[in-house]
């Protein structure tokens, strides 16, 4: 395996806490660690966009996660609005269709930022999918979102690490897979139900893995961050 720091590159600390002043404080203990912060709809309903420069300036990669998903004229004009803040990576809902999704990446890759496409939340297992009417397995449906994704030149997907294996397979070596569900063998699984262990997930295809409670719940969060790779 790769030294820890360029391991810690593959990794996004999911900052899904309830105030500024936690996500300051942990974002300044994991400075200068090579791993991206993600701010997902609790931190931004707190803190707007106000956060992002202020994590640049600590030197992170930022993944803004609040998977977008509106009718396309909507979705664009939005993305016009977050993609001139200092944001690298931003994520829309695949189930919003192509023509929202086309649109979406134009405007991320003028401004010269990732996007990537939400297949299915790894909180879902296949009773929850069958319930939304969706026809065959959860691994099918993922498939057949991450390659509509494709065709509307997004530049990759979320999905359960448990998927990345047949999405590297049928999308190729370039497509991003940011894989949240992520769960070293020491922490607990939570609500998280499609889960593999850090190790596991790159092994199966990953490109980035999202880890929120083991890290940002613990005692040391930078040691938390190193212990991923034991």
């Amino acid at each position: 395996m790769e030294d820890t720091v360029k391991l810690n590159e593959r990794i996004i600390v999911a900052l899904d806490v309830d105030s500024r002043e936690k996500a300051v404080q942990l974002a300044r203990e994991l400075a200068g660690s090579g791993c991206w912060l993600k701010l997902g709809l609790e931190l931004y309903a707190l803190s707007g966009l106000s956060l992002i420069d202020e994590f640049k300036k600590l030197g992170f990669n930022i993944f803004l996660d609040l998977k977008l998903h509106d009718i396309p004229t909507t979705v664009e004009k939005t993305l016009r609005v977050l993609v001139s803040s200092g944001v690298d990576m931003v994520n829309v809902h695949c189930s919003g269709g192509y023509e929202m999704m086309a649109r979406a990446a134009e405007v991320c890759h003028r401004a010269d930022k990732t996007i990537i496409g939400v297949t299915v939340l790894t909180s879902m297992g296949q009773q929850e999918i069958a319930s939304l009417g969706v026809q065959g397995s959860t691994e099918q449906q993922v498939l057949k979102l991450g390659k509509l994704a494709q065709k509307a030149s997004l530049d990759g997907v979320v999905a359960s690490a448990q998927e990345a294996p047949i999405l590297r397979q049928e999308c190729g070596s370039e497509f991003l897979l940011v894989t949240p569900g992520i769960r070293p063998a020491w922490s607990e699984k939570n609500d998280q139900v499609r889960v593999l262990t850090p190790k596991k997930a790159l092994e199966s295809g990953s490109s980035y893995l999202v880890v929120g409670r083991p890290i940002t719940m613990a005692e040391n969060p930078r040691e938390a961050l190193n212990m991923l790779w034991d």
